[in-house]
C-alpha cells in the first residue's frame, strides 16, 4: 500500500527555558539535524518542510535541501501555542503541495531521541490500522504513575493530584511504583497524524489535541524535548545507545 507522507519539523528562536535548544550542539551537531536525518532515513517519507523564523534553523534546512516555512511573528512568542504553529505549517504544506498529503510526521529541533526505525514503526502502524488517528512514541514510566502525583494544598501540605478513588478501592492500592500496570507517556520524540486528525484539531484529545483520539504507541526507550540541561545528557545517552557519536552515525548517509 503506498502512502502520502511528509514530514513538518518546527522550531522557532528565543527560547527562555533553554535557550538556544533548537540549535545547541550535541555530539557535534546541531540538535536539529537528529529529527532531520530521521526523516531523510526514512522509507515512506516524500517531502520535508521545517517552520521556523530562526535564521540558523533556516540555513542548517537548506544544507539538507529542505523546504522553508516562514513562521508569522505571531506564532512566534512565548505565549504561543506549538499546535498553532503546526496547523500553519499543515495549511501552509497543503497549499504549496495543492493536496493533503496523507500522513504528517511531526518533529521538533530540540527532540533528537528519535530516528528512521521509530518514524517507520508509527508509519507502518497506521497503515495497518486505518482506524488509527496518530502513532507515537512512548516512554514507560512507571515512577510517574499518576497515584503517585501530588499538589500541595492552601497549609503546604501535599494530597494525591487524582482522587486515590480514580484508581479503584483505595484499600486495594499499593506502593509498588508497578502496581497499577505500565504508565505510558507520550514523550515527543515524534508523532505521525493523519491529515483528519489536524483538520478536526478542535476535538483532539488534550493535552496534544493534533493526535486525534484513536492513538497507537510506539515504544520508545527513552525520549523527550529538550527544555531543561538534564535532558541533554540524558538524549545523548539514548543517541550513543544507538551508535551516534561524534564522527558517526547508524545511517547510511553520514551526516559528518
Amino acid at each position: 500500500m503506498t502512502v502520502d507522507c511528509v514530514a513538518l519539523l518546527l522550531g522557532r528562536k528565543g527560547s527562555k527555558g533553554l535557550p538556544g535548544k533548537n540549535t545547541m550542539s550535541i555530539l557535534g551537531r546541531p540538535s536539529n539535524h537528529y529529527p532531520i536525518m530521521a526523516a531523510l532515513n526514512s522509507r515512506y517519507i516524500s517531502d520535508i518542510f521545517v517552520s521556523t523564523d530562526d535564521e540558523m534553523i533556516k540555513d542548517e534546512a537548506k544544507k539538507f535541501d529542505l523546504q522553508i516555512i516562514e513562521r508569522p511573528e505571531e506564532l512566534c512568542t512565548d505565549e504561543s501555542l506549538f499546535e498553532d504553529a503546526l496547523i500553519h505549517g499543515y495549511k501552509e504544506i497543503v497549499n504549496q503541495r495543492n493536496k493533503k498529503p496523507d500522513l504528517i510526521v511531526v518533529l521538533m529541533c530540540n527532540a533528537v531521541t528519535v530516528d528512521n526505525i521509530l518514524i517507520d514503526n508509527a508509519i507502518e502502524a497506521l497503515i495497518h490500522n486505518q482506524e488509527a488517528d496518530s502513532a507515537v512514541t512512548v516512554s514507560v514510566l512507571n515512577m510517574y504513575s499518576p497515584l503517585r502525583a501530588r499538589k500541595m494544598d492552601d497549609n503546604g501540605y501535599l494530597q494525591p493530584f487524582v482522587p486515590f478513588e480514580s484508581f479503584g478501592d483505595p484499600s486495594t492500592l499499593s506502593c509498588d511504583r508497578d502496581s497499577q500496570g505500565d504508565v505510558f507517556f507520550a514523550d515527543m520524540s515524534h508523532s505521525v497524524t493523519r491529515s483528519r486528525a489536524l483538520d478536526d484539531i478542535d476535538n483532539g484529545l488534550l493535552p496534544q489535541r493534533w493526535m486525534g483520539h484513536k492513538i497507537l504507541p510506539v515504544y520508545n526507550t527513552y525520549g523527550c524535548d529538550i527544555d531543561l540541561p538534564w535532558q541533554v545528557n540524558a538524549s545523548q545517552w539514548w543517541l550513543e545507545e544507538r551508535g551516534f557519536s561524534n564522527n558517526n552515525t547508524p545511517y547510511v548517509n553520514k551526516d559528518n
